[in-house]
């Protein structure tokens, strides 16, 4: 079976050339009643302009027809094939917000919820602020403390979000997610697939009705949805792979967690895009290859407010002068899946992806969009092979064969 990551770790070889990945979260969309997409509707002549001097695709994050989560998409970019690695969400988010995970300890990724009865009203409690969210966990913590011998653990996210860490014998992340993923639906609780997770799942449905309990006066945050159940897994080092010095600058902690399970230097960074940039110019000097996240990209496209996603893109779009006067060798401006704020979430839609190189062609397309990039070289291509495209634009794969 070809194993891509082989492939690349033979050839790949040190050099000072740099390269930026910036990830807008969700940027793709659909036309609206308005008739375009949010990127048809932003104005963002510094993209437009740098789209004329690239090579222009659409990547495709997991298979065709496949609507990814964050997770398995930002794999695929880093050059990890979704389908073989298959990351939980738990483990992704507890990195981020620096939760120790060690043997013994299964993790999930929790969203504060809005329950009527059984039904969820809002899977995300109307995204109260982070403080509200450090209260609730505080407030949790005080009153469930063990589950069977099991000690239980609540650590707040951002926003609506928080980490649930279980620490006990046995545990098995082998469940289903305890997550109806939609609004109206009746609340759901975990499933074992083997054997050896049922009385994992048993606990985890004990502590569900506790919660729903402890917060039934608690509203808005009166339930707790939990999924991405996970134990630590071991994956490739971008550092021994790509013979890269990797940096991640990512302020939401999903994003900060998946970064640091494939080995990039997760750096500080404040909540705005001008701080993301204002840490690329400080840092650029220390790394050869640069992450940067944009997350409300995605926030709004989920909440269907197509107005604010335009106003995110315009706002990247201001610091491209930035990242250009930094000259690096290589810029690759795309998205992890698309977020259509018609549909209020992910899609299957496949991603706009823009390459700058100093090495590069320019192509047909001349603005940054779903359809200027579909008219460009790339064509549509797996985005687990972004990497590898990043890579040898940047002259740091050596030849293949005699």
């Amino acid at each position: 079976m070809f194993d891509r990551q082989e492939l690349i770790k033979k050839l790949s070889i040190k050099t000072d050339s740099k390269i930026v990945l910036l990830v807008m979260d969700g940027v793709g969309g659909l036309p609206d009643e308005t008739g375009g997409s949010a990127l048809d509707r932003a104005h963002k002549p510094n993209l437009d302009n740098l789209a004329k001097k690239s090579e222009l695709g659409l990547s495709i994050p997991v298979a065709l027809g496949i609507t990814p989560g964050s997770g398995p998409a930002h794999l695929s970019l880093f050059g990890y094939d979704p389908l073989k690695y298959d990351i939980g969400r738990g483990i992704l988010e507890a990195l981020g917000i620096d939760v120790n995970v060690e043997k013994r300890d299964l993790v999930a990724r929790g969203n504060f919820a809005t329950i009527e009865g059984n039904i969820v009203k809002d899977r995300r409690a109307g995204r109260p602020a982070t403080e509200v969210t450090i209260k609730a966990c505080e407030y949790l913590s005080k009153r469930i403390k063990s589950i069977k011998g099991v000690d239980i653990h609540f650590y707040p996210g951002k926003e609506h979000r928080f980490v649930l860490k279980l620490t006990g014998d046995g545990l098995d992340d082998r469940l289903t997610d305890a997550d109806p993923q939609k609004e109206g639906s009746p609340i759901r609780y975990t499933e074992p697939l083997t054997k050896e997770s049922e009385r994992t799942a048993e606990i985890v449905n004990t502590l569900l009705d506790e919660i729903k309990e402890t917060l039934k006066d608690y509203h808005p945050m009166n339930f707790a949805l939990l999924r991405g159940f996970s134990k630590y897994p071991v994956l490739p080092q971008m550092q021994d792979v790509y013979k890269l010095a990797p940096a991640a600058i990512a302020s939401y902690p999903m994003y900060r967690g998946l970064a640091k399970l494939v080995g990039m230097n997760v750096l500080k960074v404040g909540m705005t895009v001008k701080d993301e940039f204002d840490l690329l110019e400080k840092e650029f000097k220390n790394y050869d290859f640069f992450y940067i996240h944009i997350k409300k990209t995605d926030s709004y496209g989920e909440d269907g407010n197509i107005q604010n996603k335009v106003r995110v893109i315009e706002e990247v779009d201001a610091q491209i002068p930035r990242l250009l006067s930094l000259n690096p060798d290589v810029i690759v401006v795309t998205g992890d899946h698309s977020t259509p704020a018609v549909l209020k979430g992910h899609s299957w839609h496949p991603n706009p992806f823009l390459l700058y190189s100093k090495c590069g062609r320019e192509d047909e397309g001349r603005a940054f969009n779903e359809n200027e990039c579909v008219k460009g070289t790339l064509g549509m291509f797996y985005a687990v092979d972004a990497m590898s495209l990043m890579m040898a634009y940047a002259l740091k794969l050596k030849k293949y064969g005699a």
